[in-house]
């Protein structure tokens, strides 16, 4: 097996294998090309191609992007079904939905009343009534459109991950908040329309990433405490714009912030994270405190005692009362 790579870049798939190099292809088509399953599985092991949806790769060059999702999604997607739910916001927005680092799920993909069922590994199928206005094509891929694909999460979803989706298509920016409301009740009487009820209205498109969605979500169901602002601003007197903390209380100055795995976890990023809050504290008055996914997520989660303490924390350094908002 030969790679070649990119002088002092990353490596860059030989195209003497005969896979695509600018486009995704499935496994089927990899084993056509003399490429099996077991050198397919070593190609993603080093970073020479990388998985995208279950059974479908594509070189590990290829920028992620609409047009690559909507191409691998057409790979595995009749022409008489649509793409829905976490699969049909994954490739609106490029967002992946709960669980999707770790391990790749099943497409969702739907017919109309009365097709037939897809039954494999690759799809999570069923039946669900569409309107005209549902659904769009691109690519040549049928999809419910961010507007429907929001209303179906917010009613189908488990409810962190249900207002994390919605967060993240509104960020997208297809839609407003107005035109969300405004189709609620269109699934009058449906499975989930009471979830939907509640959550449409707190979906916000400032939300950077669905732990923040789900993080904003533990903070509204606290309604003792006052509401929190996504992405608060922090700017010098000039206007230029020097932090934003992930959510905060600006009458407080007090913020919260979500330490992901992937940025926060080294020392380099640490001993940043250190400086950045310190300063926040020194310069600007404010006391942000930053949050794992032990605290928000799972049995063991703190995160709303965390909360309590540092809105009375906040209030106390403000001379506040305890009942301030």
């Amino acid at each position: 097996m030969r790679f070649s790579t990119g002088r002092g870049g990353p490596a860059l798939l030989d195209e003497r294998h005969g896979l695509p190099l600018d486009r995704p292809f499935t496994t089927e088509q990899a084993m056509t090309a003399g490429v099996g399953r077991h050198a397919l599985a070593r190609l993603a092991e080093h970073g020479f191609v990388r998985r995208v949806l279950r059974s479908v790769y594509v070189a590990g060059q290829v920028p992620d992007g609409l047009l690559l999702r909507a191409r691998a999604l057409a790979l595995i997607t009749p022409q008489d079904a649509a793409v829905t739910d976490w699969s049909a916001c994954w490739l609106h927005t490029g967002v992946l939905g709960p669980g999707e680092h770790l391990a790749t799920p099943p497409v969702s993909i739907f017919r109309s009343p009365g097709g037939c069922r897809l039954r494999n590994d690759l799809c999570s199928s069923g039946e669900r009534t569409f309107s005209r206005d549902d659904l769009t094509v691109l690519e040549g891929v049928t999809v419910t459109t961010p507007l429907r694909t929001a209303l179906d999460l917010g009613r189908l979803q488990k409810r962190d991950w249900a207002l994390a989706g919605i967060d993240a298509l509104l960020r997208a920016g297809a839609f407003t908040t107005t035109a969300l409301l405004d189709n609620v009740e269109r699934f009058k009487g449906h499975r989930g329309v009471v979830q939907l009820r509640e959550l449409a209205p707190l979906g916000d498109g400032r939300a950077e990433s669905p732990p923040e969605s789900v993080l904003r979500l533990r903070w509204l169901d606290l309604p003792s405490l006052p509401r929190p602002e996504p992405q608060v601003s922090i700017t010098l007197p000039s206007g230029h714009e020097i932090y934003r903390i992930d959510l905060g209380v600006r009458a407080l100055r007090f913020g919260l912030e979500y330490d992901g795995e992937e940025h926060h976890s080294s020392n380099a990023d640490r001993a940043h994270d250190l400086r950045r809050r310190n300063d926040l504290a020194e310069r600007f008055g404010w006391l942000v405190v930053p949050v794992t996914k032990a605290n928000v997520f799972g049995a063991g989660r703190d995160v709303e005692r965390i909360l309590h303490e540092g809105v009375r924390a906040a209030r106390r350094r403000l001379g506040q009362p305890r009942d301030t908002a």
